[in-house]
């Protein structure tokens, strides 16, 4: 497998991440910030339809099909400039795919997920894209675990205390927040042994996309 972070636009990114014969998971966020969105999502759409990959459910996304379901959201330029650049029919195919994406996905030892993990994804059911507001577990996969407060650049706060609660024999893989500081996915390993790598390192953003290749889960 290849587990690609963040593409946020970044659509040359995402296809040099994409030229492989390995299954991919991209891990949300394929939209916004960066100059191609449009061209993201066709790429990762076409992979996905193809049986090569998919994509998981991201904050990005989410917003952005919550925008074309006619709700009302707020339209940062990233969404406005998303929203601009989609022709009818990619809307409605995007649309549909965001809608149906999944939330998080465990494969054996490892978690996937876009923003932050809490022990009850392990045993409980993804929930389904939601009418109105994402319920609790929902929220910790989007956003990770936020404090309800701003930062002084004015964007939520947000925590890593969730790091402590995975598992000694559990690897979760998601993006979100940019955590790293030399251009590569960051690992945090918790003191019982479970770790969490941040793939998110700028893409759509000034920075680049990141992925990481994992060996088939039978020969882990």
């Amino acid at each position: 497998m290849r587990i690609i972070g963040d593409v946020h636009g970044d659509r040359r990114g995402l296809a040099a991440g994409c030229a492989t014969d390995r299954f991919v998971i991209q891990l949300g966020d394929l939209v916004d910030d960066g100059p191609d969105s449009a061209g993201a999502l066709s790429l990762m759409l076409d992979r996905q339809e193809a049986g090569d990959g998919i994509f998981l459910l991201g904050n990005h996304d989410y917003k952005l099909a919550r925008a074309l379901r006619g709700d009302r959201v707020v339209r940062g330029p990233g969404l406005v400039m998303t929203l601009e650049s989609l022709d009818v029919a990619l809307a409605e195919r995007a649309y549909r795919a965001i809608i149906a994406a999944p939330i998080w996905i465990v494969a054996r030892k490892f978690l996937f997920v876009h923003g932050g993990f809490h022990p009850a994804m392990l045993f409980a059911p993804a929930p389904a894209f939601p009418a109105k507001q994402p319920d609790p577990l929902m929220a910790r996969a989007l956003y990770g675990e936020t404090t309800g407060r701003t930062t002084g650049a004015g964007r939520p706060e947000r925590l890593l205390r969730w790091v402590e609660a995975i598992p000694p024999d559990i690897t979760v893989y998601c993006g979100h927040d940019q955590r790293s500081t030399d251009g590569r996915p960051l690992t945090l390993t918790n003191r019982a042994g479970g770790r969490a790598v941040f793939t998110d390192t700028g893409a759509g953003k000034g920075g680049h996309l990141s992925w990481v290749d994992l060996p088939a889960l039978d020969q882990r």
